[in-house]
């Protein structure tokens, strides 16, 4: 299918769930994360904060248990239509984007390249890792900026079930695929 189709197909299956659905999967999300990759104290993670407009996956949760296992982590942030990163702890202070997300206020890049762990958002991914986000492009280029040993996670309520046929060359696929029901591996270098 076409990323067109998908976009529509997997937005739609989002809004569909009620709130109470997707903070139940989201917790599940959240609970297979911690399980298969077992992020430590001092590890840099990379995690969106959720459109909820959009029914995103509640990342809340990933904050509050980073906080809790002294993980740093690092939130994006568009600025002069560019994703940057800005380092969060328990004192950030945020406001709502046009976007209607909660961003942090400032636009200092944190200048950091290496992540142990990104977390991305995204619409839909195939069983190779190929991912449909909202057509932005953002993430590609972010990837593309990033220490290439930065494992790229896709966090979604569905798991793959139609092939993307429309990748292109500068598309970046995810290393892994974390669902309510499993944790999917595209990682060549898997030990």
């Amino acid at each position: 299918m076409l990323k067109a189709e998908l976009r529509k197909i997997y937005m739609q299956k989002r809004k569909a769930l009620s709130s109470d659905e997707a903070l139940l999967l989201s917790e599940k999300i959240l609970e297979n994360f911690l399980n298969y990759f077992k992020p430590k104290a001092g590890q840099k993670v990379h995690v969106f904060i959720p459109i909820e407009k959009f029914n995103e996956i509640n990342t809340w949760a990933f904050i509050d248990a980073f906080l809790y296992r002294n993980i740093r982590f690092f939130v994006p942030k568009v600025v002069a239509d560019q994703l940057i990163s800005v380092e969060i702890n328990r004192d950030t202070a945020y406001e709502t984007s046009g976007w209607g997300i909660s961003e942090p206020l400032s636009n200092d890049d944190s200048g950091e390249l290496h992540f142990d762990y990104v977390i991305t958002p995204l619409l839909y991914s195939d069983s190779k890792g190929n991912r449909v986000g909202y057509g932005k492009g953002f993430y590609d280029a972010f990837f593309q900026s990033i220490s290439p040993t930065s494992r790229k996670i896709g966090v979604n309520y569905f798991s793959p079930a139609e092939k993307i046929d429309d990748i292109w060359e500068n598309d970046i696929p995810l290393d892994y695929l974390v669902t309510p029901t499993e944790v999917l591996s595209f990682f060549s270098g898997e030990e």
